[in-house]
Parts: C-alpha cells; structure tokens; sequence
C-alpha cells in the first residue's frame, strides 16, 4: 500500500510535545488549547424552520429532514423553537457521544439539538485538518478522559472540558497540505471499500438466488415442473407440495398478558430468553443476552424452546430465522416466534432455508402490517406458504445449500477482513499524518 511510501517520509527535527499523550511532533509545529482555536457558539432558531441536523461517528454531521419520509418523524421533540443555529463549517458536538467520535464539521447550513455544543474556528485554520484531527483515536480517549461522568453511558463532553485539551498546531500551509492529501487517500480508501462491498453484497445474492432455487426447483433441472398455486413460488417439481405453514407446524408467542404479568429476567436465570437482535438470517448471536429462571421457563411451556424448533421475530428484523439445536437452554420473548414442527416429513434444517428463501420473505414483506417498524402478525405468518419434495430429498437439498453456502462465507469472511484492513489503514494514515509522523508536503 501506499503508505509504506509515506511512513518513510519524516520531517527533520522533531520536539517533545510536553504532552504524553501527544509524544514528539515536528520541531517547528504547536501546541495550544482548544479555547485558543474555537469559539463557542450559541445562537437559537426563533421559530425552528431550519433543516435539523444529527451527528454520528460514522458520518459526521448529516441533515436529518432530508433522510425522512413522508409520514415520519424528526423528532420527539414538541417544537424545534430554541434549537441551536449551525453554520456551514461550524463543528457540532454531541455532548454525550464525543467520546466515541461523534463531532464533525457540518457541510450545512440548519439547527441541532440544544444537547449539542456548536463551535466555529477562528479564522487562520483549516477545518478539513480539524475535522480528520479531532475524529482520531487519539482524540477520542481524550475526549473520553475529560468527559463527566460515572459509567460510558452517562459521559458528557462539557465545553469547558473540551476547550482545555490540547490541539496540535501546524503552520497554515501545512495544515492545507494535509487536508489535501488526506481527502485525495481517504476517498480512494473509500472507494475500495464501497467496491468491497459492492462484492459482499453480490456474494449474498447469489447465496440467495442459490437457496431459493434449491427450495423451489430442486437440484434436478431436467425434472418436469407444474404451477404450484403460489405467486412468489412460481413452478415446483412434480411430486412437490405447497402448504401454508399452519398445515405442517405449530407456531405461538408470548401474549400480551404473560409478558405484562408474567414474564420477569433474571440476571442468574439459566434460561436465554432470545429477542430479535438475537435471531440472525440461520444462526443466533449470543453476544448480548437476557435470561430467565428456569421455574418461569417451565410455567410459559407453549413458549419454551426445544430442540429442532424454529424462532422467527415478528417486528423488526422479520425475514431472519435460526434453528434450535438443544433442549431446556432457551425461551423466546416478546415478539419472537416461536415454529414448532409437527410433521416427521418435514427435515428442519430443509424447512429452516426455506424460510430464509426468496419466496418466504417475499411473502412476509407482502403481509407486513406496519408502514413504520416491519411487522408480520401470527395469523398471516401461519398462512405463509412453502414448497417440498419428499424427505430424502429435502436432506440432499439441504446438503448441497449448506456445502454452497459454505463456499460463498468463505468468500466475504475473506472481503470483510479486507475492509477491516483498509479502515485500520485509514485510521494509522490519518493519525500518522496530522500529528506530523509522516511528512506529506
């Protein structure tokens, strides 16, 4: 990469920062507070008719009017009246996420959140060195070290806590010369990156295409074909069915009264009661947990969970679905279905793709209830209708998904480690450059 090249090029003489955190900096470079270099601003919308603003760490400061659609909501916010004015170029803080990189110079002119801090460089700067300098890892534990506040989620960035950290500060011209270079190499990072996953995102269709052929037309493609009464199924296999679920399983939730009443988590609970963030598309992610108590588990039996059941979220993330490999581990909550086969001509692992399939989801997207989060009610997730050949070749068929499917990880395992590279990339360059490790002009 390139930057071996630039990691090569060092300016002559450097000196001691006098700060630890900041180590050695080119000789001829500064250092001096914030409170120098910004000025808080604090100017209010008489009437709030200004475009609303929102910051993130991923993509700065975004005009939040523009991203809403007919029918949403900016805000919970009564009235936008007294909101803060921002300026084109102004730097926008979200006090209570500056920690984790969450601040940015804005490209627009509109208002923000009075939770916010709005800053404006006093002139004789360059805000595109600020904004790469101030949105570093370097910056952030700083942040992060002069925040307020007990817990990560309670930190807040006061601006007088703000103001008293130190900045680096190069002559203009180089502040220029950095802003440049690092807008020419980030953008080119960029585009690999979107290129990436561009790929990723084609690998995941073709893995798509694959499972809703294997689920719909077999593996046999001289086999003679019939209509199977279903739009989104289109042609089966003779010898195929289609039914609606209801026909072949089982399928509950929690009521709204065993949740309200009932339902309790329970930190030392050895049951996993699992959400929808929990239930991916074929597997479950237990890397953040709830859990219940064994004696709830066993009074909510309709809802327990048991070996080769399938659970299916009904808000939200619906379409993912995972199966159950074990008895008495997990129970579902609110919200999350619970798809009990009731069939032994039914192989789950068979009936688990073709839930994922194209021709399932199509008809979930079809029946969603919400226009706001997606919704899929018990009634019609009953009704949903699937096709299958008998069960020796429901097992080839799955078979054959899961050696493909395998393949087709494999392939973006391997470009998502590229991407992870070439953020790490981005992150060294950009902080390399703006605390003068690497001459670039």
């Amino acid at each position: 990469m390139e930057a071996v090249v630039e990691r090569t090029k060092r300016y002559e003489n450097y000196k001691n920062s006098g700060v630890e955190w900041l180590g050695e900096i080119p000789e001829h470079w500064e250092v001096r507070r914030i409170k120098y270099l910004f000025n808080e601003i604090n100017e209010r919308s008489e009437n709030g008719s200004e475009d609303l603003l929102s910051v993130s760490q991923y993509t700065g400061v975004t005009n939040k009017t523009d991203k809403v659609e007919d029918g949403g909501m900016l805000t919970n916010a009564l009235t936008l009246e007294g909101y803060k004015k921002v300026q084109k170029g102004d730097l926008v803080s979200n006090i209570m996420l500056a920690w984790n990189g969450s601040l940015g110079f804005s490209p627009f002119d509109g208002i923000t959140s009075p939770a916010y801090s709005i800053y404006r460089l006093y002139d004789g700067n360059v805000k595109r060195y600020f904004h790469y300098l101030l949105r570093t890892e370097l910056y952030k534990a700083e942040y992060k070290r002069n925040s307020s506040g007990v817990i990560e989620s309670r930190l807040r960035l006061y601006t007088d806590d703000f103001f008293n950290i130190l900045s680096i500060l190069p002559p203009l011209e180089e502040q220029t010369a950095i802003a440049e270079f690092l807008d020419d190499k980030t953008t080119k990072i960029d585009q690999a990156i979107a290129i990436k996953q561009q790929q990723i995102t084609l690998l995941k269709e073709r893995k798509q295409i694959l499972i809703h052929k294997a689920v719909t037309r077999g593996l046999d493609d001289t086999v003679a074909l019939k209509d199977s009464g279903v739009e989104w199924i289109g042609e089966i296999p003779e010898g195929w069915e289609a039914k609606a679920l209801k026909y072949f399983c089982f399928i509950t939730k929690l009521t709204g009264f065993e949740y309200t009443n009932v339902w309790k988590t329970d930190s030392e609970g050895q049951i996993i009661a699992l959400r929808g963030f929990n239930i991916q598309s074929g597997e479950l992610d237990l890397s953040e947990t709830e859990a219940i108590s064994e004696k709830l588990s066993n009074s909510l039996q309709r809802t327990k969970l048991y070996k080769n059941d399938i659970v299916y979220p009904c808000t939200g993330t619906i379409g993912n679905a995972a199966l159950i490999k074990e008895d008495n581990k997990f129970h579902i909550n609110q919200n999350i279905a619970r798809i009990c086969l009731q069939s032994k001509e039914m192989f789950p692992e068979y009936f688990l793709k073709s839930l994922l399939s194209y021709a399932t989801k199509s008809q979930i997207d079809f029946n969603n209830s919400s226009q706001m989060q997606p919704v899929i009610l018990i009634g019609s997730l009953r009704n949903i209708k699937i096709s299958f050949p008998p069960l020796l070749e429901q097992k080839k068929i799955s078979d054959y998904i899961e050696t493909a499917s395998q393949k087709f990880e494999t392939a973006i395992c391997l470009k998502q480690q590229e991407i992870s590279t070439l953020k790490e990339y981005k992150g060294s360059l950009i902080n390399s450059v703006v605390t003068g490790k690497v001459k670039v002009c």
